[in-house]
């Protein structure tokens, strides 16, 4: 059993395409297993939605998901590692790992004088669960958040390299640079394609943590603790869903996967 359930696909989920950057990392980290991504595009963002909405839509998701027979979950959507996560949690029996836990504690880990940014979208920095989450970890980190709106937005412009993102960066994050942090946690899936002009813009002494990127390293531990890594042998298939195709749909996929993936496959989320 263990080895069938080893080579079964991981399943990522997100109100959007933002997730897509943790897919990448996932990809970067564990190349040989499969995935089955979903995008809840037609219902994104679930940010300014009611707690009981967003639990309700992350059912859906995880249904969906279970039904590819998948090993594991990522909910790669910040607002529903916010609110939904401890919810539905228990009420499904496959393991579920959000994005707000690993950047918390990779955050702990790197922060030398205890002080540390979180910036993300109005609706994540509005929760406040980075910050609820480092401090329930160590009470002793001043935790300094911030909502960074327009890089969503940009990033899904693809403005990575314009001067306006430089400035727009710069007016954003000069707040916490006043406050010495010296780590600062990309508290959404999109900011990690602005990782390089926010680190030009907090300089060389400011750790970036990458909540995609430390969410893949935690999946990996969890796997390979649990013998559940996939052997290599068979080929590797990536498969895409979403509840809608906006127009420029596929090349957001490419800008955030820095690949194109053609088998992108539309579905009717609400029939779970």
């Amino acid at each position: 059993m263990a080895d069938n359930k080893r080579n079964r696909p991981i399943g990522i989920f997100d109100s959007g395409v933002g997730g897509l950057t943790v897919m990448a990392e996932v990809i970067r980290h564990l190349p040989n297993e499969n995935i089955v991504y979903f995008g809840d595009v037609g219902r994104c963002p679930y940010g300014g939605r009611s707690k009981e909405t967003i639990i309700q839509f992350a059912r859906q998701d995880i249904k969906f998901l279970l039904e590819h027979n998948v090993k594991y979950i990522i909910a790669a959507c910040n607002s529903v590692s916010a609110v939904a996560l401890e919810t539905v949690k228990n009420e499904f029996d496959i393991e579920i790992l959000g994005v707000i836990s690993p950047g918390a504690k990779a955050a702990i880990n790197y922060s030398k004088n205890g002080r540390v940014g979180i910036i993300g979208t109005v609706a994540t920095i509005g929760s406040n669960s980075y910050a609820k989450e480092i401090q329930r970890l160590n009470n002793d980190i001043k935790v300094f958040s911030l909502a960074c709106p327009l890089f969503v937005p940009l990033a899904e412009e693809g403005y990575m390299d314009k001067e306006a993102t430089k400035l727009i960066a710069h007016d954003y994050l000069k707040t916490l640079i006043d406050v010495d942090i010296d780590t600062l946690v990309l508290g959404c899936t999109h900011y990690p394609l602005l990782k390089n002009v926010i680190a030009e813009v907090m300089g060389d002494k400011v750790k970036l943590v990458d909540s995609a990127e430390e969410t893949a390293l935690e999946l990996t531990q969890v796997l390979d603790n649990n013998g559940l890594r996939k052997e290599e042998t068979e080929e590797v298939i990536h498969k895409l869903y979403v509840s809608d195709v906006p127009d420029n749909f596929s090349d957001l996929v490419h800008k955030f996967l820095g690949s194109r993936i053609n088998n992108i496959t539309r579905v009717d989320i609400t029939r779970y």
